[in-house]
């Protein structure tokens, strides 16, 4: 006698629900734990042959900023302002390309947000 509809004698491959659950569960864990250890890592980013040298954590801070002395020049603070922007926005992206990287691992290239 065939079954008819309904919910229960689980899904068709034999995968159950319970099984999904646990392994939805487990994908969840794991991507919190990269994104935490995401959050520790840093990157570094130079222009201006090393003149400027900015350093990004993975929560998107700037921790540190180096300028050579010699980039100083109180004649052109513009051109310093301009190489500070960008290496503080290359290190940004550099983290947000770290961080798709990690990601993609459990979004299967899924272009999803985070």
């Amino acid at each position: 006698m065939a079954k008819k509809g309904g919910f229960g004698g689980g899904m068709p491959g034999g995968m159950n629900m319970n099984n999904l659950l646990k392994q939805a569960q487990k994908m969840q864990a794991d991507m919190q734990k990269a994104q935490e250890e995401l959050e520790l890592k840093e990157v570094e980013s130079s222009v201006g042959g090393g003149a400027v040298v900015v350093k990004v954590n993975g929560k998107k801070e700037v921790v540190d900023i180096q300028i050579k002395e010699e980039v100083v020049d109180p004649d052109d603070v513009e051109m310093l302002q301009d190489l500070i922007m960008s290496a503080i926005n290359q290190a940004l992206r550099d983290i947000d390309e770290m961080q798709k990287s990690q990601m993609s691992k459990f979004t299967g290239g899924m272009n999803l947000p985070f």
